[in-house]
């Protein structure tokens, strides 16, 4: 069963950044080979929260772990993918380990920045990897109804020239910015290392007289000259298709913009929804029968 970093560090998934490092160098003062005398099962233990510290602490790969799960996280990443661009050595010279002094037991204060050793003594390989292949960037259009529900979608890549169908996972809320990483979808590499990794970027389409700004959606809805002066209650469907009843205040104007908290886009991670706003769009009319004529000339009187 694939680790769960949040429990390895002790710590809820809404962690903050200082909550997760704080974590993380209490354990490490308690489970660091120089505090363990070479107990293998503790320098294992170590090893293992230095991997969810690596992972928690940088938000994009934070943001796929969350996405993906533990397991699927794990299968789809490497550890070297995991370690990459994570100085465990600065880390641990800022908690109060000799990071690089030669006395430290274990090895694992030596590991210089990467700490994607091939063994737990910290020798480290000195043979050259392959070189790994180009990343790639795929532009996905997404509609409204799949950013809100998340879906799945077939895509073609190109690997060393050969076609090949992939399947893509879709979560909720992958707004415009944001991306998904395909850990070896990307290039071959040229030498026999690793394929590089494939990026899902999000392109959202907006339905006509609806717009999609992050996680918060805008609408248009039309109401009468009299429901905007008299105030009245409407109905609004939301994009998610729960109709709600809105009240219009007494004398709402033109381009009003009225809330639904909650009703937008849910966020990737989880934290709940965008929200949705109805702009109120208030025609005028073109023509006037006699009696609307009459009845606006008698408003007229009244000083309105």
């Amino acid at each position: 069963m694939a680790d769960d970093y949040y429990s390895l560090l002790g710590i809820s998934k809404t962690a903050s950044a200082d909550e997760i490092k704080k974590a993380y160098r209490k354990l490490a003062l308690k489970y660091h080979p120089d505090k363990t005398a070479g107990d293998k099962a503790l320098e294992d233990k170590f090893k293992k929260l230095s991997e969810a510290y690596a992972v928690l602490s940088d938000p994009e790969k934070r943001n796929q772990y969350d996405t993906y799960g533990s397991a699927d996280f794990q299968q789809r990443f490497s550890q070297e993918d995991i370690f990459r661009n994570f100085d465990m050595g600065d880390i641990l010279k800022e908690f109060g380990f000799g990071g690089g002094r030669g006395g430290s037991r274990g090895g694992f204060s030596g590991m210089g920045g990467n700490p994607f050793f091939q063994n737990m003594g910290g020798q480290r390989s000195r043979q050259q990897a392959p070189a790994k292949g180009k990343d790639l960037e795929y532009e996905l259009p997404l509609t409204l109804d799949e950013l809100i529900n998340g879906t799945k979608k077939t895509i073609t890549i190109s690997q060393g020239g050969i076609a090949k169908a992939v399947e893509v996972t879709i979560p909720k809320g992958l707004t415009q910015g944001k991306k998904i990483r395909l850990a070896g979808k990307g290039e071959a590499s040229p030498n026999g290392g690793p394929a590089g990794n494939l990026y899902i970027k999000s392109s959202p389409i907006a339905p006509e007289n609806i717009t999609i700004e992050g996680n918060d959606i805008s609408l248009i809805r039309e109401v009468r000259l009299s429901q905007a002066l008299l105030g009245d209650k409407i109905q609004v469907t939301t994009p998610a298709g729960k109709i709600i009843s809105l009240t219009l205040p007494l004398g709402t104007n033109h381009k009003a913009k009225m809330r639904l908290t909650g009703h937008g886009i849910p966020d990737m991670k989880g934290n709940g929804c965008g929200d949705l706003f109805v702009v109120i769009n208030i025609p005028m009319p073109k023509k006037l029968d006699k009696k609307q004529k009459d009845l606006i000339k008698e408003l007229e009187k009244t000083g309105l």
